[in-house]
């Protein structure tokens, strides 16, 4: 029986070897930066000193866990505001997106549907320090658009960087506006893929363009919809120091609401050079992203084992 596999397996290769070669480097890439770093997580474990390095420093187990839940209330505080703003994050930028992708498959003028992509991909390349200025430009409290605007009409300013009850909604606002265009490429990409008899056949039958999109377009689309939205939940507690960062500048005014973990973490451990103390954070947010990731895939599976990831 293991000759008989073998032998399957040599005449694959000699078959597909071109394919085999190409797939190396990418296999090459994910050894040298995604496996041999991991060796690095040594760090969490113990007291970690230049003089030492990463295997001569002080194993001290699990006491680098103790920082992150020490201060239990900014703990907590973070970890709801990644919590919050992630889960609306990724909720609405699937339906943003995929309401994109479907809209510009409808669109029949080949050079105008180029410039919506192009135009819609920008954002995903524009980094959060010029988002963060474009914000402000929007959002001052002085000299801000919106203000002047509100003012206009007789309605008194909004104080956008003092009060930090609006900054969930912003912060979701700003990473749609990023991510959508990005994301609604690859649903489109998909959506290009669908055989097209089926709209045909849903054409003679009379069907119209929002039938066809409910009916066709939405449950072909779903197992895509399904398996990016399965990844996205394994970094649910993975908060962007850059978004907080470039749009907020870490004002302490807005630490209620904008404090994420990575934040939190930079704030506390990375400022003072506790990297042992930052990687164990990182650390306790992998672990739970992958449970995370495990758990939705087992309900997806027993919903219907085709969308599964695995």
């Amino acid at each position: 029986m293991m000759n008989l596999q073998k032998g399957k397996w040599r005449k694959t290769l000699r078959e597909h070897w071109p394919l085999y070669m190409l797939s190396l480097p990418g296999l090459a890439a994910l050894l040298l930066f995604s496996y041999i770093p991991m060796a690095g997580l040594y760090i969490v474990f113990e007291r970690y000193t230049y003089q030492g390095g990463l295997f001569g420093s002080e194993f001290v187990g699990l006491k680098n866990f103790e920082f992150f839940f020490s201060n239990m209330e900014n703990a907590l505080r973070a970890t709801r505001n990644t919590i919050v703003v992630n889960i609306f994050s990724i909720i609405l930028t699937t339906v943003v997106a995929v309401s994109l992708a479907v809209f510009m498959n409808e669109i029949r003028r080949k050079w105008f549907k180029k410039v919506t992509q192009s135009v819609m991909f920008f954002p995903h390349f524009i980094s959060w320090v010029v988002v963060g200025t474009i914000a402000i430009t929007f959002l001052d409290e002085k000299k801000g658009i919106l203000n002047k605007l509100l003012v206009s009409v007789g309605m008194d300013p909004v104080l956008w960087y003092s009060n930090p009850w609006l900054w969930w909604p912003l912060l979701v606002f700003f990473g749609i506006w990023k991510a959508a265009g990005f994301n609604s490429i690859i649903y489109f990409a998909s959506i290009t893929g669908f055989d097209t008899s089926y709209y045909e056949a849903a054409t003679v039958d009379g069907a119209t363009k929002w039938q066809q999109i409910a009916k066709i377009t939405i449950p072909l689309l779903m197992p895509t919809i399904v398996i990016l939205f399965l990844l996205a939940v394994g970094g649910i507690l993975a908060g962007d120091i850059t978004q907080i960062l470039g749009l907020t500048n870490l004002n302490p005014m807005l630490l209620e609401t904008t404090d994420n973990i990575s934040t939190f973490v930079y704030r506390t451990a990375l400022q003072n050079g506790q990297f042992e103390s930052a990687s164990a954070v990182q650390l306790y947010q992998s672990i739970v992203g992958f449970v995370l990731v495990m758990f939705s895939n087992w309900i997806v599976k027993r919903y219907d084992k085709e969308y599964a990831l695995f």
